[in-house]
């Protein structure tokens, strides 16, 4: 049997919690949250499984060496130290990453990439006399080197290209919203597939599929060609195989709606086309609405979560579009619970409902807040007011 190791999933701003819950849930062990960042144990086909079926994790990192350093010296010699014949061959290729956070090291992480470089070519060049090449593009393997205050830690990058590149978006309309900050919004949400869903703004429809995909425990990486741990020495394709066999047979069926509107005609069709790179156009109901002139057509509970155009996007009076997304909701979306993510904190005054919840988030380098409007059956007064007792009669 392989034995645990320790891992490192990242992730976005305010996703840790999201992350470490699926982690427990995947079976994981000994869950740390850092900022960005989960740390976990478990074995091989667990680092598989992490990558296939993690919804909000970036990479999933595998430490090869931690240890303190105090200057550019100190982390030449220490990378010199690793015995790279047992993850590298003299004739593969390689690529570094470096993040870059101490007072000890003034130099960029552009430059302890190079250095780290160095480290790896010179230990094949005076032990083998010939030297592993870097490919940025398509490596054998990827390291990424990590420089926390005194501590460095060496890991072998399992997941290659960033996982948000789930393999099924070829349509993208303008500012399309990253795949795992989608996905955690509809985790933060709550939503399960225990009732509908709905994105009215919904643009080239990844958050309509991550919501599919959750709905119906499809693996969120299911559609991907490659992970980088494919290209390993120590890969395991029969351990790959029965991992993702067992996760595909706990996707299961929802039967509630899920369906996205966009008033623009090409947005519905990059949605449609990239529902279906998805496999899931059986569950999925993209349509060609404005969202101002529509209606609350499902009945029960709804989930409606949406990433409405802000700043650079909007071409229009801001305020008066927010106030439009809060009649709306008002009005028209009785029994519903309505979450929507922003960067435009003044707009959020205009829409006009009280927020029941706000949560921070970031949406690429833009400081966001996600908020959760309650939609009452009726109005709320109504709805709480006690019946009067006989003596109040």
């Amino acid at each position: 049997m392989d034995k645990d190791f320790k891992m490192t999933a990242t992730t976005l701003f305010g996703l840790e919690g999201v992350l470490a819950e699926e982690l427990k849930n995947l079976g994981a062990q000994d869950i740390k949250e850092a900022v960005r960042s989960v740390s976990f144990r478990g074995d091989k086909g667990f680092m598989y499984k992490a990558n296939i079926a993690l919804r909000t994790a970036v990479r999933i990192l595998k430490p090869i060496k931690v240890c303190k350093i105090y200057d550019e010296e100190d982390l030449y010699e220490s990378i010199q130290k690793i015995k790279w014949e047992n993850f590298l061959d003299a004739e593969g290729t390689f690529a570094i990453g470096a993040v870059v956070n101490s007072k000890n090291f003034t130099s960029n992480s552009h430059y302890i990439s190079l250095k780290s470089k160095d480290a790896i070519a010179d230990y094949f060049r005076h032990k083998y006399h010939k030297r592993p090449n870097v490919d940025l593009k398509y490596p054998d393997v990827k390291i990424h080197i990590h420089i926390q205050k005194d501590w460095l830690t060496v890991s072998l990058d399992s997941s290659g290209d960033s996982l948000h590149k789930r393999g099924y978006r070829t349509a993208t309309n303008i500012a399309p919203i990253n795949e795992v900050l989608a996905a955690g919004m509809v985790l933060l949400s709550g939503y399960t597939g225990e009732e509908n869903f709905i994105d009215p703004m919904c643009g080239s429809g990844t958050i309509l599929i991550e919501a599919a995909m959750i709905a119906n425990n499809i693996p969120a990486n299911i559609n991907r060609k490659l992970f980088a741990f494919e290209q390993w020495k120590d890969y395991d394709e029969d351990l790959y195989f029965t991992i993702q066999e067992s996760l595909l047979k706990k996707i299961r069926s929802s039967h509630f709606k899920i369906m996205g509107f966009d008033k623009a005609p090409s947005a519905v069709q990059k949605a449609k086309a990239n529902v279906e790179n998805a496999n899931l156009d059986e569950f999925i109901g993209v349509h060609h609405v404005n969202f101002f002139n529509s209606t609350k057509e499902v009945f029960g509970n709804t989930t409606i979560l949406f990433n409405p155009p802000y700043g650079e996007r909007l071409n229009i009076d801001v305020q008066e579009f927010y106030k439009k997304i809060g009649d709306t909701l008002k009005h028209n979306y009785p029994g519903s619970t309505a979450w929507l993510i922003t960067s435009d904190t003044d707009a959020l005054k205009s829409v006009g409902l009280r927020t029941s919840k706000r949560l921070a988030l970031k949406n690429g380098d833009l400081d966001c807040k996600f908020v959760r409007y309650d939609l009452y059956e009726g109005s709320r007064k109504i709805k709480e007011r006690k019946p009067k007792s006989d003596e109040e009669e």
